[in-house]
This record gives structure tokens, C-alpha cells and sequence, in this order.
């Protein structure tokens, strides 16, 4: 029995008005594909009535092939871009990408592709409609047979990418380390200001802190959000019950990420860390005053994103005994490799961690480093940065501690590529 093949490929090419954005399906006549061509040909609905690909009247592109306008055709003018340079532009790309050997040649009876093109409305330049359809149209015919793209360049590009039509990009914490800012000092105005003088990072991310949102409540995190649109945003709401509502609250408040307090009952922190996830937000558990976290985080049926491993300012300001704060600070941080063993099992299928461990607690530069010696991912920063006289400088002192380029995308000049760059889960 012959094979029935099947091959889905995408492009998008140009800017609007006149840019083109193809989807198409190449497959045997005999298989899901021919059916559905046959469908709609014979049976085409108001507006959206399929077109064969003609390279000018009668002469069709081999393999047959059928163009869906996606939008709606509601008058002559959108009929003629169709019908006109989307058309030809179409039946052109198939041809060459036959005579170019993308199509082989043994497939021109077998196969037949269903193409579904965009043409905007307020288009009115057919030359760019014309070259923008004809250049989508290859590349979608040369992904689909390449099976484009490879998981690992999803996995690369899935949380840095921005999608032009939604316009903005909700941040994910995929490559750390990261440095945490934590805007503690409850007052609006300071915060803010300390905000739009940190340097632009997108190891950089956000904490609007405990006393913050008791005095202005989570409604301020949308106060932040106005000047910080796109960065990584942390609610402290040091949660110890009905988590699932506080979450709830947050979320509305536009935070991308929340905290549980790790001295909460295992019952609430697992209704708090499924509801985060639920909503796609993070879910931090802060084992601050937890005697013994592994434990902890081991009575736990969900799995959390971020783990905190935090020393107060009250009791940083006033440790006593034998050992000095430092030193009571490098024993706290020796957790963080045991607590990366405990999830050690629990890696994504890319190979990164599921989850992040974060430190706490009189961070500046040369305790920074001994921290990421020790392998944490998100070095959480209060006074040094938001009460410095330059924020700036400040941050750059701590960003200079972070291996790796302090952008994610420093060293991108075009942000779409087809090449072989990412063969393996090489995430930096």
C-alpha cells in the first residue's frame, strides 16, 4: 500500500500592509490532503472560494494547487489581489521550487497542495504583494518538506520570541541566571524612579515586594507594569493561605510571577503552585524561616518553578554568635545544590532545569559570585540596587558577576533564520 504523505509548512515575509503570510499542505492526492482539496474546490464558501494556482490563465503549477484567501473577499479590489499578483505569485514559487529540485519531480501527479494566503485589506502595492507571496510561498514548500522546524530551534526561540501582530512578549525565565530586584521600600515614586534608571537587561528582573504591596496592594504591580512593560514581574505575596485567591489577584495585576511562603501548610502551597501554573504564571515557594526545606519541598505534590532560599534583613541585621553573617549566608546557600539533586529528575525535555533555585539576603558583588559558584539561577538584590546613588552603575556591578551576555539577543542581528545554527540544546 503507497504511503500517504503529508507535509504542513508556514511563512511569513514583508512588513504590512502588503506583507504575506502563507500556510500550506502538501500530500498525496489519495490521502487526507487530496480530500480536503477536493472539498474545497467543490465546495466553497462566501468570500473564501479557492483558486487554482495559474502562472496565467490555463496553465496551471504542478503539483495542482489550490489557493484559500484567509481573509475575507468582499469586494472587486480584494477579488483582483487574489486573483492578481497573489495568484501568479503563488503558481510561481511552486513552479520554481519544482524546477529548483524542492519538489521532486516524481511527485508532480502524486501530490497536490492546498495554500492559504493573507492579503491585508489596506494592500496596495502588487509588486510587494506579488514578492512577498512568491518568496512565503517557496519557504513554506521548503519547510514543510524539511519538517522545519527542528524541536531544538523551538525550544531556542520559544520564550524569546515577540509575535508581530500580538505586539508584545510575556516574559519566561529560560536562561538564567537573572539578578531580581527587589523594590521593597514602600513608596511609589522611589520605586519607580529606581525602575527607569536600571540599565536595559534582559537578565534583569523585577520583584514588587512584600511592604510595597501591603501598602499600595497588587493593584500597584499595573503601576510598575506602565514603565517596565515587558520585564519579568514577581509579586511578594509571601503567601501562607487561600493562596488560589491571592494568585488569582496577582494575575489579574499583571504578574508573571508569585510568592508562597514555604511555612505554609503543604496544602496551600500545592493549591497556590497549581493555580499559578494553571494561569501560566511562575510560582516561587520562599523557605525563609523553613527549618529544613528539602523536606519541605519532599511533601509536595506539585513542583514549583522557583525556589527561594532567603535570609531576612531582620535576622541578617541581627545575627549573633559564632558565626558571622557571611558565614551564616554561604551555609544557607549551600542548599542550592542539594535542592537542584532533589529536582534533578524533573528536567524539560531541552534539558533545563524545571526548576530554578533563587538566593537571598545581602547580596552585593563578592557575595554574588560565591552564589553562583554554588549554581543559583536568580540572584534576588534589594538595597544594594534600590537604595544606591546610581542604580545604573550598581546593577552593571552585579550584572558583571553573571556569565553569559548580559542581552539574550546582543549578538542577533536578523530574527528569522532557516540555517543549521541550532543542532542541539545549546540554550546561550
Amino acid at each position: 500500500m503507497a504511503k500517504n504523505e503529508y507535509f504542513i509548512g508556514e511563512a511569513l515575509i514583508g512588513e504590512a500592509p502588503n506583507l504575506a503570510h502563507v500556510d500550506l499542505i502538501v500530500g498525496s492526492k489519495d490521502g487526507p490532503v487530496g480530500i480536503s482539496f477536493a472539498n474545497a474546490l467543490s465546495t466553497p464558501s462566501k468570500g473564501h472560494g479557492g483558486l487554482l494556482a495559474a502562472i496565467r490563465p490555463n496553465l496551471l503549477s504542478k503539483p495542482i494547487s489550490l489557493i484559500v484567501p484567509k481573509v475575507t473577499v468582499s469586494k472587486m479590489e480584494d477579488a483582483n489581489k487574489i486573483f492578481g499578483p497573489a495568484q501568479a505569485a503563488v503558481a510561481k514559487g511552486i513552479a520554481d521550487a519544482v524546477e529548483e529540485g524542492l519538489i521532486p519531480m516524481n511527485k508532480l501527479d502524486e501530490w497536490v497542495i492546498i495554500v492559504s494566503v493573507f492579503i491585508h485589506p489596506e494592500a496596495t502595492d502588487y509588486r510587494k504583494i506579488y514578492q512577498f507571496n512568491y518568496g512565503a510561498t517557496k519557504l513554506a514548500i521548503q519547510r514543510a518538506l524539511k519538517n522545519y522546524p527542528p524541536i531544538e530551534k523551538i525550544f531556542y526561540d520559544k520564550d524569546r520570541a515577540k509575535h508581530p501582530v500580538a505586539g508584545i512578549r510575556v516574559p519566561r525565565l529560560w536562561r538564567p541566571p537573572y539578578v531580581q530586584v527587589a523594590l521593597d521600600h514602600p513608596a511609589l515614586e522611589k520605586q519607580i524612579k529606581v525602575v527607569k534608571e536600571l540599565p536595559k537587561s534582559d537578565r534583569i528582573i523585577l520583584e514588587v515586594g512584600t511592604p510595597f504591596l501591603k501598602k499600595y496592594g497588587v493593584e500597584s504591580i499595573k503601576q510598575i507594569r506602565e514603565v517596565a512593560k515587558e520585564k519579568f514581574i514577581v509579586a511578594d505575596l509571601k503567601t501562607l493561605d487561600v493562596g488560589k485567591l491571592e494568585v488569582d489577584f496577582a494575575f489579574d495585576a499583571t504578574a508573571d510571577g508569585v510568592v508562597a511562603s514555604g511555612l505554609a501548610a503543604t496544602a496551600s502551597l500545592d493549591k497556590f503552585i497549581m493555580e499559578a501554573q494553571r494561569l501560566g504564571i511562575h510560582a516561587f515557594v520562599d523557605t525563609m524561616e523553613v527549618q529544613n526545606p528539602i523536606e519541605k519541598l519532599s511533601s509536595l505534590k506539585q513542583i514549583p518553578d522557583v525556589i527561594i532560599i532567603h535570609r531576612g534583613i531582620d535576622v541578617e541585621q541581627s545575627a549573633t554568635g559564632d558565626k558571622s553573617p557571611d558565614a551564616q549566608q554561604r551555609q544557607r546557600w549551600s542548599l542550592v545544590p542539594k535542592i537542584k539533586e532533589l529536582y534533578a529528575s524533573k528536567k524539560k525535555a531541552s534539558g533545563k532545569d524545571r526548576v530554578l533555585v533563587a538566593v537571598a539576603g545581602g547580596i552585593e558583588p563578592s557575595t554574588a559570585t560565591f552564589a553562583i559558584e554554588q549554581g543559583a539561577d536568580i540572584l534576588i538584590v534589594g538595597r544594594f540596587i534600590a537604595s544606591a546613588a546610581d542604580v545604573k552603575f550598581a546593577m552593571r556591578r552585579i550584572l558583571s558577576v553573571l556569565p553569559g551576555y548580559q542581552d539574550i539577543d546582543l549578538k542577533r542581528i536578523h530574527t528569522e533564520d532557516d540555517d543549521n545554527a541550532v543542532k542541539k540544546a545549546t540554550w546561550d
